[in-house]
């Protein structure tokens, strides 16, 4: 099996023409191009015809394209998903999720309309109320109907609505991290990590990649192509992890462990469930390695 890469997530403004036309040339594992946050109330209505027919157009390679749309409660959510569904990404990320019953409403209009079954549903937790029912989110995934593929943390919204502070780290926020992580694994959904504001403090974004990476988020959202070589490179597998891996594999895969919970593997015991890491690690290598491929 090869897994798709969600290494680095790249936020594009649906309003800017030279934006969506870069990035179809980008590194980015996944582009959202975005009809929310970084659109002016006026140039909705614009940026979405702009975005659908971008969609339309193609040109994006192997890269998965996702349409953030505005809330259902905005003026513009409801044109918003019905011109997304039309246009065909991979996926439509929605905002201010609070519970399960937005997706499966989206869900249930996605259905209606006729959309095809390969657009799939990403949800951003960006609210308290998300944060506290994260595994009722997530479980709806259980539902093929729910269309859910992957969580998305907006840690900005979050801090606003809380008040809680960004400090070195990520101490406030490493709870609602953590629990959203847990809850995306226990369902078999994907976890992507909050946007990093300080474009200029590329060590700073390392580092927060690299917590992100050890607390089992698949990948980050990104808001500037500069932070995408370095999302590339934290959450994909180093050579040492493929060589592990693979050797991991190998030794339960010998006749004489057949049938083994635990081996030893280079004076350390090696157990069943470590083999079962080892594939999901190889299958990410693999997706890595077709999308460097197509790209070349």
């Amino acid at each position: 099996m090869i897994a798709r890469p969600r290494r680095s997530v790249l936020y594009m403004p649906g309003s800017n023409p030279r934006a969506i036309a870069k990035a179809r040339s980008l590194a980015a594992d996944v582009v959202i191009l975005d009809l929310e946050d970084s659109v002016a109330p006026e140039a909705k209505a614009a940026a979405r015809e702009q975005v659908a027919a971008a969609v339309r157009e193609g040109g994006f390679g192997r890269r998965e394209v996702v349409i953030r749309v505005n809330g259902f409660e905005s003026p513009w959510g409801r044109d918003d998903l019905t011109a997304a569904a039309a246009a065909g990404p991979d996926a439509i990320l929605l905002p201010k999720i609070d519970g399960p019953g937005s997706v499966m409403q989206v869900a249930r209009e996605l259905r209606e309309a006729g959309a095809p079954e390969r657009i799939r549903l990403w949800a951003m937790m960006e609210t308290p109320m998300a944060v506290l029912h994260a595994g009722s989110i997530a479980a709806v995934a259980a539902d093929p109907g729910s269309r859910l593929d992957v969580l998305v943390m907006g840690l900005n919204d979050l801090a606003k609505e809380t008040r809680a502070r960004f400090v070195p780290g990520r101490a406030s926020m490493t709870a609602w991290l953590a629990l959203c992580v847990v809850a995306a694994k226990a369902h078999g959904v994907d976890i992507l990590d909050g946007v990093y504001n300080d474009i200029g403090d590329l060590k700073g974004f390392e580092a927060e990649c690299l917590q992100g990476r050890d607390m089992g988020l698949d990948g980050k959202t990104l808001i500037h192509p500069g932070q995408v070589d370095i999302a590339n490179a934290v959450f994909a597998p180093t050579s040492a992890e493929i060589d592990s891996a693979q050797a991991i594999i190998g030794a339960f895969n010998l006749p004489e462990n057949a049938g083994k919970g635990a081996i030893q593997l280079d004076g350390k015991m090696v157990e069943r469930l470590h083999a079962e890491i080892a594939r999901r690690t190889l299958a990410i290598a693999q997706g890595i390695a077709a999308l460097s491929a197509a790209a070349t």
